[in-house]
C-alpha cells in the first residue's frame, strides 16, 4: 500500500503550492487595482475639495501615515491569526477606506472624511502588503525558485489595470461615491476568493511557546536587533524611494523639464512600470540562474543609468528610453528584498515587518524631500538623487544573500 501512496504526497503537496501560487498572484493584483484605481481619481478629489498642490500633497500624506502605523503590528497580527485571515481582514479596511474616501469626497466636499478614509486605506494596505510577502516568500520556499519578484510584476499590473478603470469612470463622469465603493467591493470579494488558496497554517507543537503574544512579541524586539535585518530594511528603503520617486514625480518631470503635455507625462510613467514589470517577470530567470548578488548589482547599476539618461538626454524620446531602463533596473531590489528578510520561516513574520517598517519611511519622505529640492534644482534635475542614493546601496547586496 505504501508503494502506492508514497508518490501521491509530494504530488499533492506540489498542487497545493502551486494553487497557493495562483492565490497571492491574485491578492497582489487586487491589492494593485485598489491602490491603481485611488490614484487615478485624486485629480477629481482635488478638484472636489478644491485643494491647491500643497494641501493635495500634506492629504495623501495621510494614506502614507496609516501605512507606516499598520508596521509595527502587522507582522505580530500576521503571526497571531494567519496570513489568508489577516489579508482578508487589511482588504476589508482597503475597502471601507476607498469607501469613506469616496463618498466624503464625491458626496460631502469634506475633507477630514478623506483624510481619515486614506488612514484606513493606508492602514490597510500596509497590513496587507507584509502579509502577503509572508505568504508569497513561504510559497516561494517551497516551490524551490524564485517567483516573488513576479508576484509584485502582479500588484504593478494590477495598479496599472486600476488607473485604467479609473481613467475610464473619470471620462464618463462616474461620482467618486459610486466608483471607489464598488472597487473597494470588488477587490475584497476576489481578495478572500484568493485566500482561500494560501498555505494551510501549520499546528504548532502542543509545548510550544511560540505562538503566545508574549513570545511573538519577543521575536519582534529581537528582530530590531539583528544586524542583518536592519541592512536588509535600509536596502528596501533605498528601493522603495527610488521607486517612490518615479511613481510621484516622473511625469511632472517631464512636464516642467522637456515640456511635454500631461498626458504624455502620465504616458512616461507608464513606460516605467512596463520596464519595472517586464524586469520583475523575467528577472526570476536571472536571480536563479546567478544569484541575487550579481542580479541586483547589474540591474541597481542599469537603474543609476537610466535615471542618468532621462536627466541628461536633453532629448524626450531618449530621455524616455532612460525611463524604462529604470524602472527595469529597480524592478527587482524591493521583492527581492523581501524575500531576503523572510528566508528563515520561523521568523519571517518578525522579519518582514521590521523591513517594511523601514522600508515604507520613503513613501513619507519622499515627496517632501524631491519638491524641497525641485524647488531649488528643477524638478528633472532633482531626480538624480536617485543614482546618489542607489551607488552606496551597492556596498549592501552581501546582505540579501540566503543564510547557509
Amino acid at each position: 500500500m505504501s508503494s502506492v501512496t508514497t508518490p501521491a504526497a509530494p504530488a499533492a503537496a506540489h498542487r497545493l503550492v502551486r494553487t497557493a501560487r495562483t492565490g497571492v498572484a491574485v491578492v497582489f493584483a487586487l491589492n494593485g487595482l485598489a491602490i491603481g484605481s485611488w490614484f487615478a481619481r485624486v485629480p477629481a478629489v482635488r478638484e472636489a475639495l478644491d485643494l491647491t498642490a500643497g494641501g493635495l500633497g500634506l492629504l495623501l500624506l495621510a494614506m502614507s501615515a496609516g501605512a507606516v502605523l499598520a508596521m509595527p503590528t502587522s507582522g505580530l497580527v500576521a503571526q497571531r491569526l494567519g496570513t489568508a485571515r489577516t489579508v482578508a481582514a487589511a482588504t476589508l479596511l482597503v475597502a471601507v477606506g476607498l469607501g469613506i474616501a469616496g463618498v466624503s469626497a464625491s458626496a460631502a466636499g469634506w475633507l477630514p472624511g478623506v483624510a481619515v478614509g486614506l488612514v484606513v486605506l493606508g492602514y490597510g494596505t500596509g497590513t496587507c502588503d507584509v502579509a502577503m510577502n509572508i505568504e508569497g516568500a513561504a510559497v516561494e520556499r517551497r516551490l524551490g525558485r524564485t517567483v516573488m519578484p513576479r508576484f509584485h510584476a502582479a500588484w504593478s499590473l494590477g495598479s496599472v489595470a486600476g488607473a485604467g478603470l479609473g481613467a475610464v469612470a473619470a471620462e464618463v463622469g462616474l461620482a467618486l461615491a459610486v466608483h471607489l465603493p464598488l472597487v473597494g467591493a470588488a477587490v475584497l470579494l476576489g481578495t478572500v476568493s484568493g485566500t482561500r488558496a494560501f498555505l494551510p497554517v501549520p499546528e504548532p507543537a502542543p509545548d510550544a511557546d511560540e505562538g503566545s503574544p508574549a513570545s511573538r512579541r519577543r521575536a519582534v524586539l529581537a528582530a530590531w536587533r539583528e544586524p542583518r535585518t536592519l541592512l536588509i530594511g535600509l536596502f528596501v528603503l533605498v528601493a522603495a524611494f527610488s521607486e517612490g520617486v518615479a511613481t510621484d514625480w516622473v511625469a511632472v518631470a517631464f512636464v516642467d523639464g522637456y515640456g511635454v503635455t500631461e498626458a504624455a507625462g502620465a504616458a512616461v510613467y507608464g513606460v516605467f512600470v512596463i520596464g519595472m514589470t517586464v524586469g520583475r517577470t523575467v528577472g526570476t530567470l536571472a536571480l536563479d540562474r546567478w544569484g541575487r548578488v550579481p542580479v541586483l548589482g547589474t540591474t541597481i547599476l542599469l537603474a543609476v543609468v537610466g535615471v542618468i539618461v532621462a536627466v541628461l538626454a536633453g532629448s524626450g524620446t531618449v530621455a524616455v528610453a532612460g525611463v524604462a531602463l529604470w524602472g527595469l533596473g529597480i524592478s527587482l531590489s524591493f521583492p527581492v528584498g523581501m524575500s531576503a528578510a523572510a528566508n528563515a520561516e520561523e521568523h519571517a513574520a518578525a522579519r518582514v515587518s521590521v523591513v517594511a517598517v523601514i522600508g515604507y519611511t520613503a513613501f513619507l519622505a519622499g515627496p517632501p524631500l524631491l519638491g524641497l529640492i525641485g524647488d531649488r534644482v528643477g524638478t528633472l534635475q532633482a531626480l538624480l538623487v536617485v543614482p546618489v542614493l542607489l551607488l552606496p546601496s551597492l556596498a549592501l547586496l552581501p546582505v540579501t544573500r540566503p543564510p547557509r
